[in-house]
């Protein structure tokens, strides 16, 4: 079996950040989105991967590189035109060269990993495995609509009124039968917004009598498309990591508590870090509290400050700022500085679409 991981949106929701970082490198708990879905598919033996992208080859490529770091094989499929989730299986097609396949998007999360349906995929006569999920706004995802007796007849993108709480999370299986949606007089088209919808080659194969089965998904799913949801899955992912190693220097001022992780030639030093953390390396934290769920990427600089429940991307500096950073999302080599002058004021430059809360 083969898989492909999508990686070539452009992360609008996450404006202005994604401006200048492909949405599937942001680091959530100090690790690039992207690789969670890749380390899912390599849990369950898969060993050849499509990697399918816009125009960040060189980008992503130099994050990834060949997929030894994995033991897999990575291969670069170029999506030109963003025509759609259904538009990556078809240009994918050489790739998966007549193979069953799994189709994961490169933002999705997992995080008690896809063996269950992998499994079931794997082990039985079915074209093609949909996961579901239960999520109280599934009116804003795609929504499976089922016959009196549970079978699966129907995928709807965001319907006005769902019979029931079931969603569709990024995570598909299809055999080579999925390739035949593209092809002759019924073959699927673009949808209003011009894109070929993932729900369509499912619902070419209801229709052409093949077997397309669903199966719930029991774990945690989390979609980091938005700031907050970033923010939150970086706090789970935290909560169930359990690889916490310290390599960095701790004075004797300084107190720890809790499951913290620190990168090599990070220093600290009369501080105050309750885990769960992760610290990156060449670090360095000073006079500051460093709180549960936040994760400090590499080069940063905290002096006399209070973070909590926050992402630090690579080179940021927080100095003298008084007042908790709390529920924060902040970007590479971003300062943030406090002066000691009265009257206060505040100077700042911003990037389109920033948020600030005084």
């Amino acid at each position: 079996m083969k898989a492909i991981i999508a990686a070539g949106g452009k992360g609008t929701r996450l404006y202005p950040l994604t401006y200048s970082n492909n949405k599937h490198l942001i680091p959530i708990a100090n690790k690039p989105l992207v690789f969670y879905p890749l380390e899912s598919i390599v849990e369950v033996g898969i060993k050849e991967i499509g990697i399918v992208y816009r125009n960040n080859l060189d980008e992503i490529k130099g994050v990834l590189g060949n997929g030894s770091k994995w033991g897999v094989k990575l291969t670069y499929i170029q999506q030109k035109e963003p025509l759609g989730l259904a538009h990556v299986i078809k240009i994918s097609k050489e790739f998966i060269n007549g193979d069953r396949f799994v189709y994961h998007l490169g933002d999705n999360i997992f995080v008690n990993g896809i063996k269950k349906p992998f499994d079931i995929f794997n082990s039985g006569k079915i074209n093609a495995l949909v996961t579901v999920i239960h999520h109280k706004e599934n009116s804003r995802m795609g929504v499976p609509y089922f016959d009196r007796k549970g079978n699966l007849i129907e995928y709807v993108e965001k319907p006005k009124n769902p019979p029931h709480d079931f969603a569709i999370p990024g995570l598909y299986f299809f055999d080579s039968s999925v390739f035949k949606c593209f092809e002759g007089k019924s073959a699927i088209k673009p949808s209003e917004r011009g894109e070929y919808e993932i729900s369509a080659p499912y619902q070419w194969l209801i229709d052409h009598q093949y077997v397309v089965k669903t199966v719930e998904y029991e774990g945690i799913w989390k979609d980091p498309g938005k700031f907050n949801d970033l923010v939150e899955t970086n706090m789970v992912l935290l909560s169930f990591k359990k690889d916490f190693l310290n390599k960095g220097k701790i004075d004797k001022k300084s107190h720890i508590s809790g499951d913290i992780e620190i990168g090599k030639t990070s220093r600290i030093k009369g501080s105050t870090l309750r885990g769960p953390l992760s610290i990156d390396e060449d670090v360095l934290i000073k006079n500051s509290y460093i709180g549960p769920y936040t994760s400090i990427g590499k080069n940063c600089t905290l002096i006399n400050c209070h973070i909590e429940n926050s992402v630090l991307m690579d080179g940021v500096r927080i100095e003298n700022v008084e007042g908790r950073i709390d529920a924060s999302l902040i970007g590479r080599n971003s300062q943030i500085t406090s002066v000691n002058e009265r009257p206060v004021s505040h100077s700042f430059m911003l990037g389109d679409h920033t948020k600030v809360i005084l």
